[in-house]
């Protein structure tokens, strides 16, 4: 079968979190691109932006997927990385199509009340056009009152880019993790968007540390 998404299967991503473990490139900590912050506009300004056909992403597209994770990630998924995410069935890729070219992707889980976003990435020459922010606009316009009200997310609390980057679009800092990633001990950020939060944006150092 061509689709990588699979409702059918019967593992959830938490049994695969366990059966993988806390490693580099697992699905614990959410893997945002260290690029620069794609635009300063708020997620529903694409006037300017380039534009792109966002869609399920398939087995086809593995190869261009992998180039953009490994030309983004100092330590990027597998090929079999992201085939065990995504055979689950709460697990879902998308891709950003500009022309014949993936320009960029998304992989999420899917869960009781909220969407979590686990790796996220646009390739280098496509950055500062708009494209994250249109994937970010098809992710929320999947929020509903009534079921799913939020995304959520970790970012390194190096990566100064992705922090702006969702923060114009409505995210906000939860909280601090502190040595969340395994690889370098570095701190996370917890981040959310959830529909009807109302306020500014507040600096993470005042977050609540956990």
């Amino acid at each position: 079968m061509d689709e990588l998404n699979n409702p059918a299967g019967n593992q959830t991503g938490g049994r695969l979190r366990e059966r993988l473990g806390d490693q580099t490139g697992g699905w614990t900590a959410a893997r945002i691109w260290q690029g620069e912050s794609e635009s300063a506009g708020v997620v529903a300004d694409l006037g300017s932006s380039m534009r792109v056909h966002i869609r399920w992403m398939i087995r086809r597209d593995m190869p261009e997927v992998l180039g953009i994770e490994e030309g983004s990630f100092e330590n990027p998924w597998s090929e079999e990385d992201f085939l065990r995410c995504l055979r689950q069935r709460n697990c879902i890729g998308m891709v950003a199509e500009h022309g014949e070219r993936i320009a960029g992707f998304m992989v999420y889980e899917l869960h009781k009340n909220r969407l979590h976003i686990l790796d996220f990435a646009v390739m280098p020459e496509y950055r500062r056009k708009g494209i994250g922010l249109q994937m970010i606009a098809k992710l929320l316009a999947k929020l509903s009152s009534h079921r799913r009200t939020k995304v959520t997310l970790e970012i390194r609390e190096t990566n100064l880019a992705a922090q702006m980057f969702f923060s114009r679009q409505g995210f906000k800092a939860l909280k601090v993790l502190r040595s969340y990633f395994e690889d370098s001990g570095e701190d996370a950020y917890l981040m959310q968007y959830q529909i009807g939060q109302t306020g500014e944006f507040s600096s993470m150092a005042d977050r609540e540390a956990v």
